[in-house]
């Protein structure tokens, strides 16, 4: 589906209306394509005094080919020193210095007095993100700071975040990553070492996550493994996608076989000819099943037994939408969307975890809805499904911790699809408009965000639900 609009503002007409009337002005947004570096623009990093990921950051930036600025040519700060008012630093002659990306290191803030170390290193460079830019700060989990004030301070960052991506524009994304003291890595190991975090940043800094802004993130201590090559980090790896026929679950299937998976597409017989076209395009295996079959689980462990051994992914994409108010709806509207959004779920994971199909290392990735989150008029049966999905993740996670399988969620906004193209024009263009970022997003980026959550090296990210809204106003 074509954003009509979008499209004119970045023509010279559109643009001048844009800045003429103040409209909506959606930006062009950076996504990935293989080969691309992860960031093509130099990177700016600061820490709080005390902070204890600055040291790992570095290192896993160098290791990927991130230039790293120096801290002493940005106008006003110096790690952790105080700024004056000053405007971007200079880096050549008159032209001022630019930045792909901003870090902070906030793990260091134990009071409330101690957040003026951030406006002293945003102040002064919120202008000088380049579009497309990255905005990532690092904080320690607030429950498990030692003081009532440490986790004050430490709650105080979502708020920062979450203003950042509403103010700098241009397409510019913020995210706040949350790192437990678990997950932190000797600072003396050598350059290039694994970490527990960087897939994360992997993703946050790159394309693949032009859609997420405004996210809190966290990492926890699961064991994470370095791919042999991070342009195909899921190779070796068994990945099964439902409802993989068409819109979202087509573009996963795509995005996760280019990332190096064996994907087994799954969906109803009815979709079966678009389903063996999806299978056909990506070089895996198309498997017909309703899933809300009474044997469903049951064949689909047999299968993916016999085919494959094991699952090392399983993506519970498949959903459906049966709409009305919830005093008009009948009780199999209500019934359907529960039983194929949600229940089929439990019953899958059940199965599959019994027979020991997901091993340790495995990955549970749903897919639930910002309907879920805030609710949505005419939708009761279906945001009662998608707030089920989240209750799913925060209950599956702990659980299975020990086990080593980490269970997540993404949580689509307004997604281009043959679905939201039904939608009325007037709904639609607010539900593309209201968001940080001033449009729809597109089904790969959804897809990238899940193909993050799939990978080896993400084994520490276990209990969350990231939005893929583009910071959607709604449920904020």
């Amino acid at each position: 589906m074509t954003d009509r609009y979008a499209s004119f503002v970045q023509s010279a007409a559109g643009r001048a209306l844009v800045k003429r009337l103040g409209l909506p002005d959606p930006p062009r947004l950076r996504r990935h394509h293989p080969g691309d570096p992860l960031l093509a623009d130099p990177a700016l990093l600061g820490a709080a005094t005390g902070g204890r990921l600055a040291a790992q950051v570095t290192k896993i930036l160098t290791a990927a080919g991130v230039e790293l600025a120096d801290p002493a040519a940005a106008a006003g700060w110096a790690g952790g020193a105080p700024a004056q008012d000053a405007p971007p630093a200079r880096s050549h002659g008159d032209a001022p210095q630019r930045y792909g990306a901003l870090l902070f290191d906030a793990t260091g803030i134990t009071d409330s007095t101690e957040l003026r170390q951030l406006y002293d290193f945003f102040h002064p460079q919120a202008r000088a993100v380049l579009p497309s830019g990255r905005v990532i700060v690092l904080g320690t989990p607030p429950q498990e700071c030692p003081t009532p004030r440490e986790a004050t301070a430490q709650r105080a960052l979502e708020g920062l975040v979450r203003s950042i991506g509403k103010e700098f524009g241009r397409g510019t994304t913020a995210q706040l990553v949350y790192v437990s003291s678990t997950a932190s890595d000797d600072p003396t190991q050598s350059a290039g070492t694994i970490t527990s975090l960087e897939s994360t940043l992997r993703f946050l800094l790159s394309g693949r996550s032009a859609y997420v802004s405004g996210q809190v993130i966290r990492v926890g201590g699961g064991a994470a493994s370095v791919p042999a090559d991070w342009d195909r980090p899921l190779d070796g790896q068994v990945v099964l996608v439902t409802g993989a026929a068409r819109g979202i679950g087509a573009a996963l299937a795509k995005v996760l076989a280019r990332d190096g998976a064996q994907v087994v597409a799954l969906d109803v017989p009815a979709a079966g000819d678009a389903l063996a076209a999806v299978a056909n395009d990506i070089g895996g295996t198309a498997v017909q099943l309703d899933l809300t079959a009474p044997d469903a689980p049951t064949r689909l462990a047999e299968h993916l037994a016999s085919r494959h051994g094991r699952v090392d992914v399983v993506v519970h994409n498949a959903g459906i939408t049966r709409d009305k108010t919830l005093g008009r709806m009948d009780a199999d509207r209500w019934d359907q969307v529960i039983d194929v959004n949600l229940s089929s779920q439990e019953r899958i994971n059940d199965v599959l975890l019994e027979r020991e199909l997901i091993t340790a290392g495995g990955r549970i990735i749903s897919v639930s809805s910002i309907a879920g989150i805030a609710g949505n008029r005419g939708q009761t049966n279906y945001a009662t499904s998608k707030a089920g999905v989240i209750g799913l993740v925060d209950s599956l996670a702990p659980a299975l911790r020990e086990r080593g399988i980490s269970v997540n969620a993404v949580a689509p906004g307004f997604i281009e699809t043959r679905l939201t193209a039904r939608i009325p024009l007037v709904v639609r263009e607010a539900g593309r408009r209201m968001n940080s970022l001033a449009q729809g997003g597109l089904p790969v980026d959804v897809a990238e965000t899940i193909g993050w959550l799939a990978w080896p090296a993400s084994g520490a990210v276990s209990g969350n639900v990231v939005r893929v809204c583009g910071q959607s106003l709604l449920g904020a």
